[in-house]
């Protein structure tokens, strides 16, 4: 990561373009990044206080990156650790406490994703195993060791 002149950040690409960093989500890039539906988010809101998202103009709710943090860390508290809610807000304020929220939440961010690439990973080696199954399942049925002098019975009547 670079720094811009305004004190942002941006993420260099291969071609050489600078991409800036995502700061700001709507509800469904937040539910397309986490997994979750929109209920379960609105839901954690009302359990959690450090999740309470800004509303825009029109009233939608925009996340910032931290807040998209701590839901993958909530979610992985929840749904990996099998924490309750309570037992949920625990662990948090104690990380809060510790001073070691933010890093505790990178990695919650660092897992998702590299549970969502072995998963991805897993569907496209499957996509491929079925590819490659097909042609060859076929070729199987259609083609046959021929021998040249044998009698073609299939053209023959009788």
């Amino acid at each position: 990561m670079m720094s811009r002149p305004g004190g942002g950040r941006t993420r260099s690409h291969t071609r050489g373009r600078e991409e800036p960093v995502r700061q700001f989500f709507s509800i469904g890039d937040v539910c397309t990044l986490t997994d979750l539906k929109p209920h379960v988010l609105r839901y954690w809101e009302t359990q959690f206080k450090f999740l309470s998202p800004a509303k825009n103009r029109s009233g939608n709710r925009v996340y910032q990156r931290r807040e998209v943090e701590l839901i993958l860390l909530v979610k992985h508290l929840l749904y990996s650790e099998k924490y309750t809610i309570e037992g949920a807000r625990r662990k948090v304020d104690e990380h809060r406490k510790a001073g070691a929220i933010r890093t505790v939440s990178r990695a919650a961010l660092e897992r998702e994703t590299l549970e969502a690439m072995e998963r991805d990973l897993a569907g496209l080696v499957e996509a491929l195993t079925l590819e490659g199954r097909a042609p060859r399942a076929a070729s199987d049925t259609s083609t046959r060791d021929w021998d040249e002098n044998a009698p073609d019975t299939d053209s023959e009547s009788g």
